[in-house]
């Protein structure tokens, strides 16, 4: 059986949507409308986060837009191949500091961009949306193209976009998309106390 041919199996039954989601890299290029694409960033405005401080905001650019490319300009040469084609590009940048206790660190920061940033993929999936989050581009570049402030920092760029057959990519990502399978629940999860 060929790696494309596997379809995920959860141990446990969960929602599909869920267990389906996956981050294609394969997208037509068309537009998507401001209608099509807000959704995403009302999902993601729902998601928990300590305090209910939302720490997340997102710079978004779409295709073929005075933005796009310098959204587009940040990413690493990889991503540029195949992230052309995306309907849009989202910054996820969150803030390191508290509006609850005076502007002193707030420890999950990161978590809650997590948070928001799943809330925006399931909500893609759900809309049969490409949402393709990428560790690949420059930060520095970024906070000052997009002048984010030192209490800001950027965590990840998301691809978003209509799905496409894998055909369209170069045949080197061509062979690589297909869902990837997980690690077991007994690799990630221990009862009480960590365990390598």
């Amino acid at each position: 059986m060929k790696q494309q041919e596997l379809t995920r199996k959860a141990t446990y039954e969960i929602n599909p949507l869920i267990l389906n989601r996956w981050s294609a890299r394969a997208m037509s290029g068309t537009a998507l409308s401001h209608e099509e694409l807000m959704p995403l960033f009302e999902a993601a405005r729902w998601a928990p986060s300590e305090f209910n401080g939302q720490p997340w905001r997102f710079v978004y650019a779409k295709r073929d837009t005075p933005h796009w490319g310098r959204l587009f300009g940040l990413l690493v040469d990889f991503n540029k191949s195949w992230a052309k084609d995306a309907a849009a590009l989202a910054l996820v940048v969150s803030k390191k500091t508290s509006d609850y206790n005076g502007g002193q660190p707030n420890a999950t920061y990161r978590f809650d961009a997590g948070a928001a940033w799943q809330n925006l993929a399931l909500e893609a999936a759900s809309r049969g949306l490409v949402a393709h989050a990428m560790g690949g581009f420059d930060r520095e570049g970024a906070r000052r193209e997009l002048g984010l402030p030192d209490d800001y920092e950027p965590m990840a760029m998301v691809a978003i976009g209509r799905p496409a057959p894998k055909e369209r990519l170069d045949p080197a990502l061509c062979e690589r998309e297909y869902p990837s399978d997980r690690k077991p629940l007994a690799e990630i999860v221990m009862e009480g106390k960590f365990r390598e």
